[in-house]
């Protein structure tokens, strides 16, 4: 079976059905057309989000294949009337294959695209993007941001009402408290639909964060809110017509187990990620349809066709080393003394940040918490306000901007806190919105205030710094990538920071990992084994060209920069945002210095292509885009 026809014949969607919400009961033929929608779309979203799966991209299923029931509604109420803005708005943006389906269903998509679902180039990222997929009405970007903007498209619009879909995980964002309040105050006419499924990337709120409803919260800030069985149509149908009767902001939270009705991942955590192709296969035949066994298997994962040289052909997953170093340090305690010293706070996060290997050894230091970075880092930050205490934080570096106000606040108390921001940079990034790409963001202290960022080259260097920094006071920022990088190695074959052959980390140190008469290239992070597959070329070529790894990227190292700030050129190489990150500083330094080579700095400076490995040569930071830098800089 090939990639040319979509199997399932979405055509068979009505996209005639009209219901009126004055009339709050469904008849029997306008409730058979709607579950006829329903099981369509539910069977259509399992499909193609597991061709997902099949080439190794991930994706997310049971968010979007909950929320079909009341997405139908919705389209079938924009056909009844103007009075709707007809933008099926979702603050869950992982949701995204709802997104993607609705585009084909009004033809801005062809149905078989579908079956590209998140591969490179393919214009079907992780998460809506506004002006990169046809079809799709905005941006979702991080959770909890959406509900503030549609406050602001319905008081451009207090004739229409808008609705947004909601969850019970971006219910946790700050952002969200904000804009129910906001709403409620003004008066908006904003409904939003929310997907209570219990089920968050690390776990279940229920047991995380005892104490949290999302339907009394949203009552406490003033909406009129109404409790429903998600899987229930006719109480789903009930709900919304009660909503939108209501002249005022108001909310329908839908109970329902996530992905419900679909095998292996129904009310799992598993539900929250892509479904495997087994259970895919499974749960279509179930439904009765063909054995679709060779149309996954024609899917295959494109691999790197890059052979590095210059680092192992091993690779290791610095984020999770994070947890495995962090760990390493609270076996020197006692279980009582780490209690007293240290405490480790996650924001549902844990098996994406590296810190579920803590929860698992020293269960005594950590705290599983939600979807609340802002809350979350702060109260790491207040257990370190005394000095013989220390917080540990986590979540990924695209939210790291979400903190700045915080980490001020923490820098003001003088606070212990070791943050660890993991998925940085572009590798493997789930594209534009997950860019973690603005770190130096963090280096927003005075100058007579230290603090200090640190984005190790590999696992080894990762596990020396942690170990280095844990007890240090202040702030310190540990960054690391989602993608898997291989450890370093010397020319002679040896490691770079071979802890057992007496490396150890030294904090604002530049390291030369090799002279050169020619010029030389700074860089840090994942981009270090890369550059170095630079450097070596041009060597092995006769250029003479210099290694400079920066692993604490806001300290001038005053001797190293006066070595190389001699040299004829300096490119600094890194997959931070060109526009903040340490190119854009690097130069000043230089001048600063009376020292003026030439200079370069090459960063991302373009939205993300989807898919993984690609968006490094996608911005241009390959290793031969870095030679030809490099080349055009020796001239």
């Amino acid at each position: 079976m090939s990639l040319s026809e979509f199997p399932i014949d979405l055509k068979k969607f009505n996209t005639k059905l009209s219901l009126d919400p004055s009339k709050p009961k469904l008849s029997a033929a306008e409730k058979s057309a709607l579950q006829a929608n329903i099981q369509l779309l539910r069977d259509a979203i399992v499909l193609f989000t597991a061709t997902g799966a099949a080439r190794g991209v991930s994706g997310h299923t049971g968010g979007a294949y909950d929320t079909v029931p009341e997405v139908c509604v919705l389209l079938a109420l924009f056909n009844h009337s103007q009075r709707f803005y007809p933008v099926v708005f979702d603050e869950a943006g992982h949701r995204v294959a709802t997104q993607y389906i609705l585009s084909v269903l009004e033809g801005s998509l062809p149905a078989e695209h579908l079956l590209y679902y998140r591969e490179a180039n393919s214009k079907l990222p992780g998460h809506p993007e506004l002006g990169l997929t046809p079809g799709v009405k905005f941006s979702s970007g991080r959770l909890g941001h959406m509900w503030p903007l549609v406050n602001g498209v319905a008081l451009g619009h207090r004739d229409k009402v808008v609705f947004c879909l909601g969850s019970d995980g971006s219910q946790q964002e700050g952002n969200d408290a904000e804009a129910a309040r906001f709403a409620v105050a003004q008066h908006l006419n904003v409904k939003i639909i929310v997907d209570d499924n219990d089920v968050t990337i690390a776990g279940h709120p229920s047991e995380y964060l005892k104490g949290f409803s999302v339907a009394k919260t949203l009552e406490g800030h003033g909406l009129k809110v109404l409790v429903a069985q998600g899987e229930d149509l006719d109480a789903v149908w009930g709900g919304i017509s009660s909503i939108v009767a209501h002249d005022g902001p108001a909310a329908l939270v839908l109970k329902r187990k996530m992905a419900p009705g679909v095998p292996d991942i129904e009310g799992s955590t598993h539900g929250h990620d892509v479904i495997p192709v087994k259970s895919a296969l499974t749960y279509l035949k179930q439904r009765g349809y063909p054995d679709y066994s060779s149309l996954y298997s024609s899917i295959t994962a494109l691999a790197q066709p890059y052979l590095h040289i210059g680092s192992t052909k091993e690779v290791g997953a610095t984020r999770v080393v994070f947890g495995e170093a962090v760990n390493l340090v609270l076996d020197g305690l006692s279980r009582e003394e780490a209690q007293r010293k240290v405490m480790v706070i996650d924001s549902d996060l844990e098996g994406s940040t590296g810190l579920k290997v803590i929860h698992q050894k020293h269960p005594e230091v950590f705290v599983p918490s939600g979807i609340m970075e802002r809350g979350n880092f702060s109260a790491a930050a207040g257990f370190g306000f005394e000095k013989d205490k220390f917080g540990v934080f986590s979540t990924f570096s695209a939210f790291l901007e979400m903190v700045i106000s915080e980490i001020t606040m923490a820098r003001l108390n003088n606070c212990n806190v070791l943050c660890h921001f993991s998925h940085s940079g572009v590798d493997e990034a789930d594209n534009t919105c997950h860019f973690g790409i603005n770190s130096l963001f963090a280096d927003n202290g005075l100058s007579d205030v230290n603090s200090f960022l640190y984005f190790p080259a590999d696992p080894a260097q990762m596990i020396a710094i942690v170990k280095k920094v844990f007890f240090q006071h202040g702030m310190r920022f540990v960054f690391s990538t989602r993608a898997k990088v291989p450890w370093l190695l010397r020319e002679d074959g040896s490691r770079f920071f071979d802890l057992d052959a007496g490396y150890e980390f030294q904090p604002g140190k530049d390291e030369v990992l090799v002279e050169g008469s020619a010029g030389y290239v700074v860089t840090f992070g994942e981009m270090v084994y890369r550059s170095w597959d630079a450097v070596l070329r041009c060597r092995q070529q006769g250029l003479d060209v210099g290694l400079v790894n920066k692993p604490s990227l806001n300290v001038v190292d005053e001797k190293t920069i006066m070595k190389i700030g001699q040299s004829p050129f300096i490119l600094v190489v890194e997959s931070f945002n060109q526009k903040t990150g340490l190119g854009s500083k690097f130069g000043s330094w230089l001048l600063e210095r009376q020292l003026t080579p030439k200079y370069g700095y090459m960063g991302t400076t373009r939205e993300g292509c989807g898919g993984l490995w690609e968006q490094i040569p996608y911005q241009g930071l390959d290793p031969q885009s870095i030679i030809l830098k490099i080349k055009q800089l020796s001239q």
